[in-house]
């Protein structure tokens, strides 16, 4: 029996080297090597969340000259979304607040709902009654509609 070659897929490349190149090139899919390199060499892991997003610094606090602070970076737990990031730690990252949340003992007030990312677009988002994307039938027209003609 005649063995298969491997299957390539778009433009003959193999998955391996379509991970390599999304690595190199694209920032939406995950952290691309050069911030991989940079985190390893100058970061400082500080915490991770709930949503497994890791929160670094400069290694040792170190001010940043060109900044005048401290860098401070997340590395996405899969796509790139911003909302991810919990109050709380978008608060670190913006130097609004100077100790992140794995050093304070911070408990949410009674009032305070859980942090929920944008979920447009994936099958958890919102679609109300009478969308396309929606369960359901559309609800019938109920006469108030008044269809404009030109000239009227």
């Amino acid at each position: 029996m005649a063995s298969r070659a491997p299957q390539r897929s778009l433009f003959g490349m193999d998955s391996q080297m379509k991970l390599f190149l999304l690595r190199i090139f694209t920032w939406w899919n995950g952290f691309t090597f050069g911030t991989q390199f940079w985190t390893w060499r100058f970061g400082e892991l500080v915490g991770t969340d709930e949503m497994g997003n890791r929160y670094y610094r400069t290694r040792g606090g170190k001010i940043d000259p060109t900044l005048g602070i401290e860098r401070r970076w997340v590395l996405y737990n899969g796509y790139t979304e911003s909302t991810k990031v919990s109050p709380d730690w978008h608060g670190w990252l913006h130097h609004t607040a100077d100790v992140p949340p794995t050093e304070e003992h911070y408990t949410p007030r009674d009032w305070q709902k859980p942090h929920r990312p944008n979920l447009t677009g994936t099958p958890a988002a919102y679609r109300p009654a009478g969308s396309t994307l929606g369960s359901g039938q559309r609800p019938k027209a109920t006469g108030d509609y008044q269809a404009w003609t030109p000239g009227s």
